[in-house]
C-alpha cells in the first residue's frame, strides 16, 4: 500500500475528521513534555508517529487511529508527521535513522519492502531488518473495476474483447500496479499501462471512460461500485472479501493472480524489548476497542493483528512470490 496513491478515499473523508478530532483529544494525555528519552520509566513524553503518505489517505488515517488509542493507553500524547514521499521510503529512512528509544514510530507498507524493491537498485530499496516490527495491524486489499459503459463484467471479457486493454495505474512500485501487469500477462491480454499520480487521478480518469480499467484499493472503490458508478471485475485475495462478497477473486476466474497491501507498526532498529512490550501492549488494547473495530469496517479494512515473525514470514513470502512472477513473464514495474 507501497500504494504510492496520495490522494484521500471518498469513504476514508467521511472518518478523517473524526480520526483527526481523536487524536487531538489523546493529546490530553497526563505526559505532556515534548520528547522523552530521560532515566525515567517510558514513555515520559510524547510519541511520534511517522506516516510516509499525504493526510486524508489511508495510511495516514490508520496511522491516526492506533496513534490516538496508544495514546490514550500510555497517557501521553501522540502527534502524527506525515513525511510522503517515494511510497514511503522517505519516512522510512528517517526514521531508520531516529534514536530507538520508542519515541519516534511508524505504521509502515508491506509494499514498500516487497515490491519497491523490484523497480529500484539494491542499493535503494529500504531493508525490513534496518526496523523492529512491533505488530501486524490490518490489511487493505485491491480490486480492479471498470466503467459500465465498457461492458465488462469479469477478466474473461476482457480477453474476449479482441483490443488493447488501456488500464490505469497508480504510480511505479505500487500493489496496484502489480496485480494489473500479472493479470493481463497471464490472462494473455494485450494491455497497456496509463499510469497517474496516485488513487484520485486513477479513479477519476476510470470514472470518466479515459481508461478501460483500473486497480484500486477497495476502500476508493467501494462507494462508487455499491451506487453502480464501476463494475467491479476481480479482487486479488486468496479468497473473497467481506465488503465485496460477489465478486469474485482473480483466482476463482482460473488466473493465480494474489496481491494484497498490509500495513505495521514499526520502530528503529535496537529499540529496547520493555518499550516495545509497552507498544505493543497499547496496540492490543487500541485493536479490542469498539470504535477501532468500528474504524476498520467503515474503510474496508480487514484486520492482521499478527505477531512481528508472521509480519516478517509474510513479507519474505511475498518478496520472493513477486519476483518469480515478474521473471517468469518478464514484466518490469520501473518507469
Amino acid at each position: 500500500m507501497p500504494t504510492s496513491r496520495t490522494a484521500p478515499r471518498r469513504i476514508l473523508l467521511g472518518v478523517a475528521g473524526a480520526v483527526a478530532a481523536m487524536a487531538l483529544t489523546a493529546c490530553g494525555g497526563v505526559k505532556t513534555t515534548s520528547s522523552g528519552g530521560g532515566d525515567g520509566e517510558y514513555p515520559s513524553g510524547n510519541i511520534e508517529f511517522s506516516v510516509g503518505a499525504s493526510a486524508g489517505g489511508s495510511s495516514d488515517l490508520i496511522t491516526r487511529a492506533l496513534a490516538q488509542g496508544i495514546a490514550k493507553e500510555l497517557g501521553v500524547s501522540a502527534p502524527v508527521i506525515n513525511k510522503p514521499g517515494a511510497n514511503g521510503a522517505l519516512a522510512a529512512k528517517e526514521l531508520q535513522a531516529a534514536k530507538p528509544d520508542g519515541y519516534k514510530i511508524a505504521v509502515q507498507n508491506a509494499s514498500l519492502f516487497t515490491i519497491t524493491p523490484l523497480t529500484v537498485s539494491p542499493a535503494e530499496a529500504t531493508k525490513i531488518d534496518s526496523f523492529e516490527v512491533i505488530t501486524g495491524v490490518s490489511r487493505d486489499d485491491y480490486v480492479m473495476a471498470t466503467n459500465p459503459k465498457s461492458g465488462f463484467t469479469s477478466i474473461e471479457d476482457m480477453k474476449k474483447a479482441g483490443k488493447t486493454i488501456r488500464y490505469g495505474t497508480t504510480g511505479v512500485g505500487t500493489g496496484a500496479q502489480l496485480a494489473s501487469a500479472l493479470t493481463f500477462k497471464t490472462a494473455g491480454i494485450d494491455a497497456t499501462a496509463v499510469p497517474f499520480d496516485g488513487g484520485a487521478p486513477n479513479l477519476t480518469a476510470l470514472l470518466g471512460n479515459q481508461v478501460d480499467v483500473s486497480t484500486m484499493q477497495i476502500g476508493e472503490a467501494i462507494e462508487n461500485i455499491k451506487g453502480g458508478k464501476l463494475v467491479p471485475l476481480a479482487v486479488f485475495s486468496k479468497e473473497r472479501i467481506p465488503y465485496l462478497p460477489d465478486v469474485k477473486t482473480a483466482i476463482e476466474q482460473g488466473f493465480d493472480v494474489q496481491v494484497t497491501q498490509y500495513r505495521f507498526l514499526t520502530a528503529p532498529k535496537g529499540t529496547p524489548e520493555n518499550v516495545k512490550s509497552k507498544l505493543l501492549d497499547a496496540a492490543k488494547k487500541t485493536f479490542a476497542t469498539p470504535e477501532y473495530k468500528k474504524f476498520n469496517e467503515q474503510n474496508s479494512l480487514t484486520p492482521m493483528e499478527v505477531s512481528p515473525q508472521e509480519v516478517l514470514d509474510a513479507l519474505q513470502k511475498d518478496s520472493s512470490t513477486f519476483k518469480a512472477k515478474l521473471d517468469e513473464f518478464g514484466i518490469s514495474l520501473a518507469g
